[in-house]
């Protein structure tokens, strides 16, 4: 009786195994950009939209690490292209930030939302410097001046990190110099307290002004 009892068991646990060992297979093959395994995964059933613990989805993470093949047949196969993980990214905020250039043009033929509202893929672009990235963001409809929850506008990104041709790229299209973070500091602030100072020189030119109240104490 107990040998039975235990095969019932193990018959009943014997698909929920199973269905564990493909997700495992799936999540893996997403990161290893195995655009067969996925598709055969795929095709005995498993989600086009599986996510992992984090909520990437497997285009997400195609996504993430260049895999452009992956990337082709996931778009192909109607994967949600705006859908968000855990952080709130998207697949082509990813893409822009490791600076994935064939992935974000797959992405953005294939409709994926330009502009958001937080962190856009531009300021993404922007904030690790991926110049090939941004110019075909803004060709795409990038709002410039779109703003994080902290204000952090795509200049303010570049500013930040010290990348002068994104910089340069971003006044050129009519960024606007003038747009503040939460502390009322504007680009030209934050590359000054960054030691950027050919960019705070830029940014001058292009009428940037500091957003900070300055004390003159006299002695």
């Amino acid at each position: 009786m107990k040998k039975t009892l235990l095969t019932v068991v193990a018959t009943l646990l014997l698909p929920v195994f199973a269905q564990a060992a493909t997700y495992d297979d799936l999540i893996s093959s997403a990161k290893l950009g195995d655009t067969r395994e996925v598709a055969a995964l795929t095709g005995k059933g498993a989600s086009i939209d599986s996510t992992d613990i984090d909520g990437n989805t497997l285009l997400m993470l195609a996504a993430r690490d260049g895999h452009a093949e992956l990337v082709d047949f996931l778009i192909k196969q109607r994967a949600k292209l705006n859908a968000r993980n855990a952080s709130g990214d998207t697949a082509l905020r990813l893409a822009a930030y490791f600076g994935h250039r064939k992935v974000v043009e797959l992405l953005l033929a294939a409709g994926a939302n330009v502009n958001m509202p937080g962190w856009t893929p531009l300021a993404y672009a922007a904030f690790a410097g991926r110049l090939e990235i941004a110019e075909l963001l803004i060709k795409a409809g990038a709002d410039l001046n779109s703003p994080s929850e902290n204000g952090t506008t795509p200049l303010i990104a570049a500013a930040r990190g010290g990348h002068r041709e994104v910089v340069e790229l971003l006044l050129k299209n009519k960024a606007d110099p003038a747009r503040t973070l939460q502390s009322g500091e504007t680009a030209l602030d934050v590359a000054l307290k960054n030691q950027n100072t050919d960019i705070a020189d830029l940014l001058r030119r292009a009428g940037g002004k500091s957003g900070r109240s300055v004390s003159i104490e006299i002695q």
